[in-house]
């Protein structure tokens, strides 16, 4: 080879190294910024793992007795609605309907749809007072953000706090009622659904910054547990009427019949 082939074969050879060490560094680089984006994305799951954790109310396996209740509830801890229409209200010497439902419970929701006109109608009237019981079976099925516990919880602190929007609150929850395995209604929309229902600016604060959960969150588990203790508890909708459960509340007239038969007793 002449002088000039040499250079030119020496330099060949320096630009092929060259470009081989920029492929490595570029390949380097590729995979040091994917760790970096796997380390990134592990980190946010651990941190919104913690932030959760640290949202949700720590809740004991304590008798309903032991636990703080709306003041509008009875020993019992359900809600009465009278014909004066608030909670913590009753119809004097009328048959009394329970209902204990969770709020993200479809078939609740359909209880609802069937019998809410009727339920209003007949303690309106003064035939009947009914009781809620707002309880939490579902909270599995709100894809870790325990709908059926705040949406209890964001009833009973209304109850408590602004008893006289108590039934239209409730209602606005089956109304706008969200399908399982989701995350549910937030808590800024429960708290928006409460102030559209009457309830002062404070209470919905309340809903919405957490303060209805830490107060009432127990409640609802303390009353899930002593009704899942009950004989003949089979899930929500659970309905009953002077202590009787009634099987056909489906039936628009099933309910009825079943108040007035307890009034003629």
């Amino acid at each position: 080879m002449t002088k000039a082939q040499r250079r030119d074969a020496a330099r060949a050879e320096a630009l092929a190294l060259r470009e081989k060490e920029q492929q490595r560094d570029r390949r380097n680089r590729i995979i040091t910024l994917s760790v970096l984006a796997v380390a990134l994305v592990a980190l946010g799951v651990v941190v919104w793992m913690i932030l959760q954790q640290g949202a949700k109310k720590n809740v004991d396996d304590v008798p309903l007795s032991e636990v703080t209740m709306p003041s509008t509830a009875q020993e019992n801890g359900g809600i009465p609605v009278g014909a004066d229409n608030a909670a913590g209200t009753t119809n004097d010497d009328a048959p009394v309907i329970d209902v204990y439902l969770d709020y993200m419970c479809p078939v609740c929701g359909q209880f609802e749809q069937v019998n809410a006109a009727g339920i209003d109608e007949m303690v309106g009237a003064g035939d009947a007072t009914v009781v809620y019981h707002p309880i939490s079976i579902l909270d599995r099925l709100s894809a870790g953000t325990e709908y059926s516990t705040r949406s209890g919880a964001a009833a009973a602190y209304v109850a408590d706090q602004a008893p006289e929007v108590f039934p239209a609150f409730h209602a606005a929850l089956f109304t706008n009622q969200p399908a399982e395995n989701t995350e549910g209604l937030s808590d800024e929309q429960l708290a928006t659904y409460a102030e559209e229902a009457g309830a002062p600016a404070e209470v919905a604060s309340a809903i919405e910054d957490g303060t209805a959960r830490e107060t009432f969150g127990q409640y609802v588990h303390s009353a899930t547990l002593a009704i899942q203790e009950t004989d003949g508890f089979t899930g929500t909708p659970y309905v009953l009427v002077d202590g009787e459960v009634v099987q056909n509340w489906n039936d628009p007239a099933g309910l009825q019949d079943a108040v007035t038969a307890a009034a003629g007793s």
